[in-house]
């Protein structure tokens, strides 16, 4: 008997199922059948000449055993194969690409790769019921897999491994073939806004000839696509969207999107001054905006597109990070309420690598959002670039795959399909959570700017372009076609809102100055705008002693009932014993305290970075495991219940991205103290780019304050080039005006106040701290409970265990350096030293340091001490923001390329080779070493 005779009573669509979960995850099906399709499997990955089929092919392989199949049953596998090389491939071959024909891809979804053959066509399969036509012809079955996976939409999906997942996104495309059915008014809603796209750059084509603008053309169902995304979200319960994008139809997104006034963009044009002498400003594509809007149901959403620099892909982190500080502030992480939306271009998708660490963050607990909706603006080509010199991958899109995010490709010409592609992409980000891709694929009309000639390097390309109609005017012939609209309806479109865009013109040039709208002003009511001089002013961040020691005795006590490591409840016994018994803080206690008090005076603290948890030196323990479970304890949330919220989270092993996103949620949190921590100062390389066009720049070009703190461990401990310098230098070189504060701090009292300094005043600016390694655990670096609850921030710490008089060499420093100087002094028992500490480099305190060398009068040698190449460290950043250094010794390690050597007997040798010389002048090391 065959043992699979029980195939002739199942159902095919019972079959179509369990083959889909085994497609999905084979251990999901039980094994009988897990060994069957194995073995269906094997037969139809063969050639048909190879298949195990007799001469009336009735039978199949199943792990090495002929099964009895009649010959229908085995030719609705077959189909079922059919419909899943559909699924799978279809999107191989659509008609996606507007301007171009696709490339060939082999075995093609031709019957005959399937077993099937022509004389099939008219044979009626069960396997219709699979696609949601019930029993119908082959020929019929084929009709709507061609309609549904190789139209204007091509749909990637069948590399998810979530069933559920992937049977919502069967039903949704099955729904019409993948094909919309818009009413009347919807239709001429969609024909509007590509009308609005298509004039807004015709117009300033005409008024503003050959500037720069960077415009949508080739891509302009972009926007009825964000359009409907926007309105059927706020039905949806979105209240907020958070917008990033480059500068590839920027302008045109911000007037008929987000509701930026034309006029406001025509001044930006006329190249006029800004109205604030302090802001500097950006071009014109890189602003932000934020705007209440009211949808066409009367929905309210506030919309927001973040600034972005000239680098393509940089501002997706930021979007993430602001979207994720809203859901943690307003909607105490309801993250369906923000929808974060992020346009790219395909040439930046595919060739940046942000990209891949900004998809890892997707599903992350301190950094998912609940699901991002990624539109691709694919031009096909970058700046001059072929889009097959640009990547490797088959599609721009791939990296989607990472995270398995479906992609919807989409011809940009089929309005319709964009706008049906839109909703599909929302439905599937509200469902699940979850990413999801579109890849608008059209083409660019111009060269990469408006005065680039683009048939240089494709003249083929743009000889087809050319001739290739408008997607307005495309799809304006179809709704005449239909009877939706007359010959007349799209001029009458087109004189409307270019009438309304002159007017916008007449009243902008009436206007001398440039005025620029704020970016989230809502959030940031209240702060002040400061210039340099007013950075210097102190802050209170004194603290009540009663409510401190309230707080230490929260942090210094563990949960009982609960077993930690015999190390863990040895560490929070120590610190129990240097607060309540000894008065001597460490540099880990000064810094709990300072984010205690921050959150018992409700400011929010978020910590992120690769290992800050516990520390990259393990001097944190922020988060403490439970042994047994490995529950997480964060003492800090225990202060009260009236207390702000304490998050820290280990990151994934991400600069760039990471920085990114931190510096967005500080943007939309000014009441958070926002702090990422390098696991190594230099690490912070990684992020150069963030550190350049948005931490030391932001205020100046876009009038943004934000108030990220970054902690670097910086300090020489013989520990090669890469674990030593911060490279401080760079920062330093950085700083301009009043940009931000750059500081390298000594004490646990100096960390406690300068963090609270960040959140206390009523500005807010980047903080780049230059944290210690081993002063986290060095005997001199304590201070007492009163140096917290008392006194501030000292930009400069004077040396008080000395005599003025007798003092002749008058040593000026920073950071870690000074304990080994001081180190050297008392073993040298030099009571003619002076000892003083920098501790903040910018702004520099340079009315304290000639305060200082004017109290010093007897001194004949001033000395600048540090532990850095001359090259490197804070002596190039004297040189140009302190006049008097000139008077100045310099004592540092040589010119090198390389911060440190590898060796650490080298590195030992070269350190105390500076040290010697800070106390004898005659050691100077400085010499050219021999040829």
């Amino acid at each position: 008997m065959d043992k699979y005779s029980f195939l002739n009573t199942a159902h095919t669509s019972f079959f179509s199922e369990l083959y889909d979960k085994y497609l999905v995850n084979p251990d999901s099906v039980e094994p009988s059948w897990r060994a069957f399709f194995q073995g269906f499997d094997f037969g139809m990955e063969t050639s048909l000449d190879e298949l195990s089929f007799d001469e009336n092919r009735t039978t199949v392989m199943v792990n090495g055993a002929k099964s009895e199949m009649p010959q229908s049953l085995q030719k609705e596998f077959q189909v079922i194969r059919l419909i899943d090389g559909y699924r799978g491939r279809g999107h191989l071959f659509t008609k996606t690409n507007p301007v171009r024909e696709r490339r060939h891809y082999e075995p093609s979804l031709d019957i005959k790769n399937f077993g099937l053959e022509s004389s099939d066509l008219e044979t009626v399969f069960n396997a219709g019921d699979i696609i949601g036509i019930g029993p119908s012809p082959l020929k019929e079955i084929i009709r709507h897999l061609q309609s549904i996976y190789c139209d204007a939409i091509g749909v990637e999906y069948m590399f998810i491994r979530n069933p559920e997942r992937v049977k919502w996104i069967q039903d949704w495309i099955n729904v019409n073939d993948n094909h919309p059915d818009f009413g009347p008014e919807r239709k001429k809603h969609i024909l509007k806004k590509l009308n609005q796209a298509i004039s807004f750059e015709t117009f300033l084509h005409t008024k503003y000839v050959g500037q720069k603008r960077f415009s949508l053309e080739g891509n302009e169902s972009l926007i009825p696509g964000l359009d409907v995304i926007v309105e059927r979200a706020a039905e949806m319960g979105v209240e907020q969207f958070v917008m990033g994008m480059a500068h590839r139809g920027r302008l045109n997104v911000l007037t008929n999107i987000f509701g930026k006034s034309a006029k406001d963009i025509f001044s930006e044009f006329d190249g006029k001054d800004y109205e604030q002498e302090i802001f500097d400003g950006d071009v014109k594509y890189h602003l932000g905006w934020t705007s209440d809007r009211k949808s066409d149901n009367g929905n309210k959403i506030k919309m927001n597109i973040a600034p972005n620099p000239s680098h393509l892909e940089t501002v997706g982190a930021v979007v993430e990070g602001i979207a994720r500080a809203k859901q943690d502030a307003d909607y105490k992480d309801n993250f369906s309420k923000v929808l974060p939306i992020v346009v790219h271009g395909d040439a930046a998708i595919a060739g940046q690598g942000l990209i891949y660490e900004l998809v890892q963050m997707a599903g992350l607990d301190g950094y998912k959002t609940g699901g991002t909706i990624h539109i691709v603006v694919n031009n096909q080509i970058g700046f001059t670039t072929n889009y097959l010199d640009a990547r490797t991958s088959t599609y721009c899109t791939d990296v989607a795959k990472v995270t398995l995010s479906p992609v919807l490709h989409v011809n940009s010409d089929d309005a319709e399909a964009v706008v049906h592609a839109s909703l599909f992409a929302l439905e599937y980000r509200m469902r699940f959570a979850s990413d999801v891709f579109i890849d608008l694929l059209g083409y660019r009309k111009y060269g990469h700017n408006e005065g680039d000639e683009p048939r240089f390097t494709q003249p083929k390309l743009y000889k087809a372009i050319a001739k290739h109609k408008n997607p307005r005017d495309i799809y304006a012939e179809r709704l005449i076609k239909e009877g939706i609209i007359d010959d007349t309806y799209v001029a009458q479109l087109e004189k409307q809102y270019k009438d309304s865009l002159e007017e916008k013109l007449e009243d902008s040039r009436k206007e001398d100055k440039t005025v620029i709208t704020p970016f989230m002003a809502d959030e940031w009511k209240g702060f002040e705008s400061v210039r340099e001089w007013e950075m210097m002013d102190a802050v209170d961040t004194t603290f009540n002693k009663e409510k401190l020691t309230k707080i230490a005795k929260v942090i210094t006590e563990l949960p009982k009932g609960k077993k930690f490591l015999r190390k863990v409840e040895k560490l929070v016994k120590y610190r129990y014993n240097m607060y309540f018994k000894n008065d001597n803080l460490d540099w880990a206690m000064g810094e709990l305290l300072a984010y205690g008090t921050l959150l018992e005076e409700g400011f929010g603290v978020r910590i992120s970075g690769q290992d800050v948890e516990r520390g990259t030196f393990s001097h944190r323990h922020a988060v403490m495991k439970v042994e047994e479970s490995e529950e997480e304890v964060i003492l800090l949330n225990h202060l009260s219940e009236q207390q702000a919220r304490f998050q820290i989270y280990n990151s994934l092993l991400s600069e760039y991205g990471v920085v990114g996103f931190d510096y967005g949620y500080a943007m939309a949190s000014p009441n958070t103290l926002t702090i990422w921590e390098a696991q190594f100062g230099d690490f912070s390389n990684g992020a150069q780019i963030m550190i350049d066009q948005y931490i030391s720049a932001a205020e100046d070009k876009w009038k943004l304050q934000n108030g990220l703190v970054m902690l670097l461990p910086h300090g020489y401990e013989g520990q090669g080039a890469e674990h030593s310098s911060a490279r401080m230098e760079r920062y330093l070189q950085l700083c301009a005006k009043d940009n931000m504060y750059i500081a390298d701090v000594t004490t646990p009292a100096q960390m406690f106040h300068i963090l609270r300094r960040q959140m206390k005043a009523n500005f807010r600016k980047p903080l780049i701290i230059f944290t210690p390694k081993s002063l986290l655990r060095h005997p001199k670096a304590v201070s007492k409970i009163s140096d917290l609850t008392d006194g501030g921030f000292k930009e400069v710490i004077d040396d008080d265990a000395v005599e003025v008089k007798k003092v002749k060499s008058l040593v000026f420093c920073t950071g870690k350096f000074y304990y080994d100087l001081l180190a050297e002094k008392e073993k040298l028992e030099r009571a003619d030293v002076a000892l003083v500490r920098v501790e903040q480099l910018f702004p520099l305190p340079d009315e304290q340091m000639k305060e200082i060398i004017a109290k010093y009068k007897h001194v004949d040698d001033l000395v600048w001490a540090q532990e850095e190449p001359r090259n490197m460290g804070a002596w190039s950043h004297l040189l140009m923001h302190f006049s008097d250094v000139q008077k100045f010794r310099v004592a540092s390690r040589r010119f090198y390329a390389a911060p440190a050597a590898g060796s650490a007997v080298r590195s030992k040798m070269r350190h105390q080779q500076v040290i010697d010389y800070v106390f004898d002048k005659s050691k100077n090391n400085m010499f050219k070493p021999k040829k």
